[in-house]
């Protein structure tokens, strides 16, 4: 097997993964995973495809992700090894898609508008 080269995206993070056979390594940014995601909720989110599959030793990931808040880029993760796993194997797409991580996220924060406080509340009124 070759390596296998997918994107993930959520909110503004952007995760590039390389995914080959191997023994299980995960590695984020040079780092492992569990030392760049402290905490259990994050690596639950980074190894839950590899979990669904049924595949979680025998892959080595290398991701390398920017932009947005640590869960943004755990989530962002996430859907570049679902895509990677589901080009490995086409039957894991059942899966994946079941439990929702097939499909990209496409929740924004929305922009301020001018004239407006933040994106929808308004300055304050007063009439008098």
């Amino acid at each position: 097997m070759e390596i296998i080269n997918t994107s993930g995206r959520r909110k503004t993070s952007v995760a590039r993964i390389y995914m080959k056979k191997g023994t299980g390594n995960i590695e984020v940014n040079g780092r492992d995973y569990k030392s760049y995601f402290t905490t259990p909720t994050l690596q639950y989110y980074v190894t839950q495809s590899l979990n669904i599959a049924k595949a979680l030793g025998e892959y080595d990931v290398k991701a390398n992700v920017a932009g947005g808040g640590i869960t943004g880029q755990a989530q962002a993760i996430r859907l570049a090894i679902s895509k990677a796993l589901v080009e490995v194997n086409p039957e894991y797409k059942k899966d994946l898609r079941a439990e929702g991580l097939v499909t990209r996220d496409p929740r924004m924060v929305e922009r301020k508008k001018f004239g407006q406080r933040k994106a929808r509340a308004r300055f304050q009124f007063s009439k008098r």
